[in-house]
C-alpha cells in the first residue's frame, strides 16, 4: 500500500521529541510525506501498536517482539545502548542487602522494563501498572515495595530518597554482552517497501538534523517535558540519543535479534516473522 499521509506516534520524552522535531516541524524536506502525530506514554503507544492503530510508532522492543507479523523495525530512531536500562529501586533503608521485592510498580505490562524484570526476578508476580512519572511517589508513599524506573527518573531517584536494588540494564549486558534494546520505531508491513525505506531515511535525516542543530528542537522538547529540570532534560537526551539512534548498525541489529530470538525461545514472545528490520 502506497501513501503520502501517515499516522505517527512517539512519546513526550525528551529523546523522542528531540529526534522527531525536525521531521514534524518542517525543518527537513519530508519528500511530500505528511504526518498526523499522536504523542503518548510508551505503554499507550504499545497498546495502540497492538491494536494496529498507528502506521509508524515508537514502541517497546518487548511489544515489538510480538508484533513482527504486522510491523517491521526501522534502522533509525531506536533507544538502545549501554548503561541505559531500567532501574529497580526502593525507599532508602538502614543498610542490609537489597532483597527481592514482592509488590512492584511497573511502567507498563508491555514495556521492555517489565520484560527485563521478569527475566531477572521470575518469582515476582504482584506487579501493578503505574504511569512511569508517578512511580517514585508511589514507592515513597509505601504503596509498593519497589518501583521500576525508566526515562528521566534514573537521574532523580536518589535525590527523592530512593535507592537502587538492581540495574536491569547491567543485568542484560552482563548476561548477553550486548547493548540493551529499549524501544524502536516500527512501520506497518503493508506499506510498500520503497516507502518503508523512505520513512527510515527521513527519520535518520531528522535524527542527524537534531544532533547537528540541538538548539532548534529546544522549544518543542520543553513543551512536552512539562516541569522537567533543564539539566535532567539534557541528560536524558545525551543518554538515550546515541549512535544506535542514527542507525542500529551490526551490533544494534545483533542486540535486537538476540532479544527477540531469546524471548521466543523462552516462550515470552510470540513466534513471528524473521525479516523484521527494514
Amino acid at each position: 500500500m502506497r501513501k503520502d499521509h501517515f499516522t505517527l506516534g512517539f512519546s513526550p520524552c525528551p529523546n523522542d521529541t528531540f529526534i522527531f522535531d525536525a521531521l514534524v516541524n518542517g525543518r527537513i524536506d519530508t519528500e511530500g510525506i505528511r504526518f498526523d502525530v499522536h504523542i503518548g506514554d510508551v505503554e499507550d503507544l504499545n497498546r495502540r501498536a497492538i491494536s494496529g492503530e498507528l502506521d509508524i510508532t515508537k514502541l517497546s522492543f518487548s511489544a515489538f517482539g510480538g508484533l513482527t507479523a504486522r510491523y517491521i523495525l526501522l534502522n533509525s530512531g531506536s533507544a538502545l545502548g549501554h548503561g541505559v536500562g531500567p532501574l529497580l529501586v526502593r525507599a532508602k533503608t538502614e543498610g542490609g542487602a537489597p532483597a527481592a521485592p514482592r509488590r512492584v510498580a511497573i511502567p507498563g505490562h508491555y514495556t521492555t522494563a517489565n520484560y527485563l524484570l521478569g527475566l531477572a526476578y521470575p518469582g515476582i508476580s504482584d506487579k501493578t501498572e503505574v504511569v512511569f512519572s508517578e512511580i517514585e511517589d508511589a514507592v515513597l508513599a509505601g504503596e509498593f515495595d519497589a518501583g521500576l524506573l525508566i526515562h528521566e527518573n534514573r537521574f532523580t531517584y536518589e535525590q527523592r530518597g530512593l535507592e537502587k536494588i538492581r540495574d536491569l540494564g547491567n543485568f542484560w549486558e552482563e548476561t548477553t554482552g550486548l547493548p540493551i534494546p529499549l524501544g524502536g520505531i516500527a512501520i506497518k508491513r503493508n506499506i510498500v517497501r520503497e516507502q518503508q525505506e523512505q520513512i527510515d531515511r527521513l527519520v535518520r535525516k531528522s535524527v542527524e538534523y537534531a544532533r547537528a542543530h540541538p538548539a532548534a528542537s529546544q522549544e518543542f522538547v520543553q513543551q512536552h517535558a512539562q516541569a522537567m529540570d533543564p539539566d535532567v532534560m539534557q541528560q536524558h537526551i545525551d543518554l538515550y540519543v546515541n549512535e544506535y539512534t542514527v542507525t542500529l548498525g551490526e551490533e544494534g541489529k545483533a542486540a535486537v535479534r538476540h532479544f527477540i530470538t531469546d524471548g521466543r525461545a523462552k516462550g515470552l514472545l510470540q513466534p513471528g516473522a524473521e525479516d523484521y528490520i527494514v
